[in-house]
């Protein structure tokens, strides 16, 4: 039988968007398995490692070269017969880690029937036919566009911001204010604003690009003439802090309908360990910084700005939630993670197990933190599937009678019904930080 504890060496994709050489954590970790084809180039951008079994970059296994979809194919223990029965004998998460220099897309993911749609009719640019909801956890701090803005502040930026308005056009910015005034939070009322809301971005998206390019000039002129911007912006983002945007934005892409789109969406900034959660068909944009990523198997994206790639602003547009909300409800509540023991002598204190858990069966995310040489966290078993990258300091992974060194970088795969031991080696005050992606079909409410 297979041993339930493989390291993997992961796939790194270099995309224009990515921080080049060794400042892009992606590089940095991928560099920490030995490869013959890959080391760092300070001069190139590295944006994802890939840690999973999706066809596009798939892991393998270390020692024996084999991907690691031919390993729990051919052994569906790894996975539990529960999660391969429902996942098609697959690992229904990616895992990812991202290293964001320039701005990502602005994009959304499809859901299933919508993926199942665009892959038979455009496999090129949709490669496979699952939906696509994703979480994101900062490991550095990150800045990224989040969700549709409160509807009051979207009309303050249209009627603050004149070459905004001017892409929209009055018409239609007028009618989206007038629409929004009205106050309430009944389903009609939210019906109402959502056709609003559609009706005006769809307005800004079929500008023609001489016309984005027209009002792009005023609208970097005013960013750029430090008078009161946007008339000093609304609570959640400030006048100078969307100034500086369009001015980086401007400098990255040139005339874009991402400078305008910013206006629709909430900025967000996490600091490490903070996270959001992203359904199917929530539009958002990264824009800097190192993020753990985990995913539903799927590499379909719908872009429509702020990228040199395929866009289908159609699709985007005719298939977004249009949910509207503050930032602060975009992002997640963690919890400490229950099916965990700690080491808890007096070294290692202050260490903490931490789960993200979305609303969604396919993956949840434990985040360890183990303090002073020494510090454990025994992990009980799960039905389904784990694999586990280690982002800061070192330590072992022990399954079983197998132990492995595990330090920045270094992948795991862990087998299912496998209790998993982490400790951390160093210094009283270094911190040994791991990310365990999973998934468990069986419900631990009910005793299973």
């Amino acid at each position: 039988m297979q041993v339930p504890l493989i390291r993997l060496q992961c796939g790194v994709n270099s995309y224009d968007w990515g921080k080049k050489g060794h400042a892009s954590a992606a590089a940095r970790f991928a560099s920490a398995t030995p490869s013959s084809d890959f080391s760092v180039q300070d001069d190139q951008p590295y944006a994802e490692l890939w840690m999973g079994t999706h066809p596009s970059n798939p892991s393998k296994d270390l020692t024996t070269g084999r991907t690691l979809l031919d390993l729990v194919q051919d052994n569906q223990a790894l996975l539990a017969p529960s999660v391969a029965a429902r996942y098609h004998n697959k690992l229904p998460f990616l895992f990812k880690v991202l290293s964001v220099h320039k701005a990502l897309s602005i994009q959304a993911h499809p859901n299933k029937k919508l993926a199942e749609q665009l892959h038979a009719k455009d496999p090129k640019n949709y490669p496979d036919d699952n939906h696509k909801p994703e979480m994101a956890i900062a490991i550095t701090p990150f800045e990224g566009l989040c969700g549709f803005r409160p509807l009051a502040e979207i009309a303050h930026f249209l009627d603050a911001i004149p070459a905004l308005r001017q892409l929209v056009g009055d018409e239609a910015a007028k009618e989206f204010i007038d629409t929004v005034k009205s106050e309430g939070d009944d389903a009609e009322t939210t019906t109402r604003n959502k056709k609003a809301l559609q009706k005006a971005f769809a307005a800004l998206m079929s500008s023609s690009e001489a016309d984005v390019a027209a009002a792009t000039k005023t609208l970097v002129e005013d960013a750029e003439s430090g008078s009161d911007f946007a008339r000093g912006g609304v609570e959640s983002t400030k006048g100078t802090v969307l100034a500086e945007l369009v001015t980086r934005l401007h400098g990255q892409f040139g005339p874009d309908y991402g400078l305008f789109v910013l206006f629709f969406l909430n900025f967000v900034t996490l600091e490490p360990g903070e996270a959001l959660f992203l359904r199917a068909d929530d539009i958002h944009a990264y824009v800097s910084g190192d993020i753990i990523e985990c995913m539903a198997s799927s590499d379909n994206v719908i872009r429509a700005g702020l990228t040199p790639k395929f866009k289908d602003v159609d699709t985007l547009v005719t298939n977004l939630t249009y949910n509207y909300a503050p930032i602060d409800e975009q992002k997640m509540e963690p919890t400490d993670y229950p099916y965990v023991t700690l080491n808890r002598a007096g070294y290692s204190s202050g260490s903490s197990t931490t789960l993200y858990d979305p609303p969604i069966d396919e993956f949840s995310v434990v985040r360890a933190i183990l303090r002073g040489d020494g510090a454990k966290a025994t992990f009980d078993p799960l039905d389904g599937p784990s694999i586990i990258i280690c982002t800061a300091g070192k330590g072992k992974i022990s399954v079983g009678p197998t132990v492995q060194e595990m330090k920045e970088g270094y992948v795991y795969f862990v087998g299912a019904t496998a209790e998993c031991v982490l400790e951390s080696a160093g210094g009283e005050d270094d911190e040994f930080i791991t990310y365990k992606a999973f998934c468990e079909v069986a419900d631990r409410s009910n005793g299973a």
